[in-house]
């Protein structure tokens, strides 16, 4: 059974299921960022979502006295489930895992929250958490959602979710950006990037990326990537510009909006190669994040809509 795209018409069963279709269709985009933030992949996302669909499909809406509670606890509970069963998977994943990139309208780079909650750092960083910790810190930072509440949706007690949740943000708080810039920063920093990118010149890129710059590349043992981060800013040009030249092709990138973040759609020789996601800190990118496995480009062609609330 698929997950509908739109209300049964006049042959549905009856009002009840009706009104639990309109309700699961009503929290589609928030259960989908729910799913993605605690995932990091929109492929597990779309899975627990479907999963989602069935369960409240069985379920008998009039005993529900909030559908939207009742669908973000199932969603969480899925998504926990899922992280636990994948973190073998990470482990022996060809080189640096990095999440899927998500195609997203350019103004959402104006909801700062949204933006920020779904920067390829931070969710480089969730990494790091253990699934409850990462449950926990999403379902509470981003969604902000009571104790009580993730309490129910994780099986812990609230006062134990509490010193989860500040054991999650301290860890976090050491390893995230400090210092965040404004939208337009972040898009003018994007542009200086294309044109260093386009024209290979080695003194354009020492000039926007920062001394101490890390750069992540994904390429699933499909294309070629670094194995492990590169960190400084030389050796991250070296990189670059040594691709470049060896292999003697001609790149292009597209400003694009990924996570609500700017970021770049980076061609090769006109064929679509990757996307190129960035962090920004004053006046300088701390952060490349570069994703060519083509298993985790498929969100990148249509806009995703993605909300917190």
């Amino acid at each position: 059974m698929s997950i509908p795209s739109e209300p049964d018409g006049p042959t549905c069963r009856s009002v009840s299921a009706r009104e639990a279709t309109e309700a699961f269709l009503a929290n589609r985009s928030l259960l989908f960022t729910v799913a993605y933030e605690m995932l990091g992949s929109a492929a597990g996302a779309e899975d627990v979502l479907q999963e989602t669909w069935l369960r409240w499909h069985t379920v008998d809406v009039d005993q529900v006295n909030d559908a939207r509670a009742y669908l973000v606890r199932t969603i969480t509970r899925l998504s926990l489930n899922h992280l636990r069963s994948s973190k073998r998977r990470r482990e022996v994943y060809v080189g640096v895992w990095l999440p899927e990139p998500l195609l997203t309208a350019p103004d959402a780079v104006h909801d700062l929250e949204l933006a920020e909650s779904l920067s390829m750092a931070l969710m480089l960083v969730l990494e790091t958490l253990t699934p409850t910790e990462r449950v926990v810190y999403v379902l509470r930072e981003a969604f902000d959602l009571g104790y009580d509440e993730i309490a129910d949706a994780v099986g812990r007690p609230a006062a134990t979710v509490r010193q989860i949740a500040l054991r999650a943000r301290r860890h976090i708080a050491v390893r995230r950006p400090h210092r965040t810039v404004s939208a337009a920063a972040a898009r003018k920093m994007t542009e200086s990037l294309r044109r260093a990118l386009e024209t290979g010149d080695p003194q354009l890129l020492l000039d926007v990326l920062a001394p101490d710059v890390v750069l992540v590349s994904d390429g699933g043992g499909v294309k070629r990537a670094a194995v492990r981060p590169i960190t400084g800013a030389a050796k991250v040009v070296r990189f670059i510009t040594g691709g470049l030249g060896k292999n003697a092709v001609t790149l292009t990138c597209e400003p694009v909006t990924v996570n609500g973040n700017a970021a770049l759609a980076v061609h090769v020789d006109g064929e679509f190669d990757g996307i190129l996601a960035i962090s920004v800190e004053g006046d300088h990118i701390t952060g490349l994040y570069f994703v060519r496995n083509p298993a985790k480009l498929t969100h990148t062609k249509s806009e995703n809509p993605l909300t917190l609330r």
